[in-house]
């Protein structure tokens, strides 16, 4: 989390699931973004083989299901996202963005700091509202 912006910092929540965290800092800063849920677009065949289940809606809500659906471990860490077997697309257009609570936390619940697209389906629960 230390490390160069743009890279993944992965690491074991609750001793179960591998989490992903894009480091958005300069380095000797601790500052990353958890990586809570994508809608799943390319490759769905196979995250529902990883994730051993059909509904798509499912395949990646939640930080968990997230790694576990897109095949990403502790071998992960460190990699920069702009090269393989990332590839990051910016939208072709706008996109409206909702900030909400965080999820799973005692400590500042009350932050807005939970970014999602608005009204999307693939987010973990509970969903943010507009």
């Amino acid at each position: 989390m230390f490390g160069p912006p743009g890279r993944l910092y992965i690491y074991r929540s609750y001793g179960i699931h591998w989490c992903a965290n894009v480091v958005c800092a300069d380095e000797a800063i601790g500052a990353a973004v958890l990586l809570r849920a994508v809608e799943p677009t390319h490759g769905v065949g196979e995250m529902c083989e990883r994730r051993r289940l059909d509904d798509v809606r499912l395949l990646a809500s939640g930080p968990g299901r997230l790694t576990q659906a897109l095949g990403i471990t502790s071998a992960h860490d460190g990699l920069d996202l702009e090269g393989s077997p990332f590839e990051l697309i910016a939208p072709s257009a706008s996109v409206d963005v909702v900030a909400s609570t965080r999820v799973g936390i005692t400590r500042a619940v009350e932050k807005r700091w939970r970014f999602s697209l608005a009204g999307s389906r693939f987010v973990s629960r509970p969903r943010p509202r507009a």
